[in-house]
C-alpha cells in the first residue's frame, strides 16, 4: 500500500442572511471553497433556488478537477515520451441523470482535450498518450461514472518567421 496524502478544504456558507434555514426559500445558497493560503472560490447552488449565476457550482468544480488532473497527467506522460506539448484546452461535459429531490449521480464525464504539439505527432500516437493519462488519472479512477476521453486530431504549433 502506498504513502496516504491529505487534502484539506473549507466550505463556509455565507448564506444565512438574518432569517437561516426558515423555509426551502428563505436562505442563499452562496458559500466560500477555500483552500488555506489561496483566493477564495465563490459557490453556489446548481439549482435555481436561491442561486447566484455568478459563482461556481459544486458540479462544476467536480468537473474541473476531472478534467485538470488529465491535463496533468497528460502533459506528465507527454515529457516521459519526449513530446513537446504547447497547448492545451479541455471542454469538459458531465450528464447528472436527475432523479428524486431533484439530484441524482453523474452518468459519465467526457473530457475532449485539444493539445498543440511543437512538432507532428500521428493520430495513434496521441491517443496512446491520451489513454495513458486517463489510466493515471486518480480522481477519474475515484469515481463510479466513466470518464471518456475524445481528443480532437492533434494540432502543429505554426512556425512563424
Amino acid at each position: 500500500m502506498g504513502a496516504l496524502q491529505t487534502y484539506t478544504v473549507t466550505v463556509d456558507w455565507t448564506g444565512a442572511n438574518s432569517t437561516g434555514t426558515r423555509s426551502y426559500t428563505s436562505y442563499s445558497r452562496d458559500h466560500e471553497v477555500r483552500v488555506e493560503g489561496k483566493p477564495a472560490l465563490l459557490a453556489t447552488s446548481d439549482r435555481k433556488v436561491a442561486a447566484d449565476v455568478s459563482r461556481y457550482k459544486a458540479e462544476e468544480l467536480f468537473v474541473g478537477a476531472v478534467s485538470q488532473a488529465q491535463m496533468l497527467w497528460f502533459l506528465r506522460t507527454a515529457a516521459a515520451h519526449g513530446v513537446v506539448v504547447v497547448g492545451y484546452t479541455d471542454v469538459a461535459t458531465a450528464t447528472e441523470r436527475i432523479e428524486g429531490a431533484n439530484s441524482g449521480p453523474f452518468s459519465d464525464i467526457v473530457l475532449r482535450p485539444r493539445v498543440t504539439y511543437a512538432e507532428p505527432i500521428s493520430e495513434e500516437a496521441a491517443a496512446r498518450l491520451h489513454e495513458d493519462a486517463r489510466v493515471q488519472n486518480h480522481i477519474a479512477r475515484s469515481l463510479s461514472c466513466p470518464v471518456r476521453v475524445q481528443p480532437a486530431p492533434p494540432d502543429v504549433e505554426a512556425n512563424v518567421g
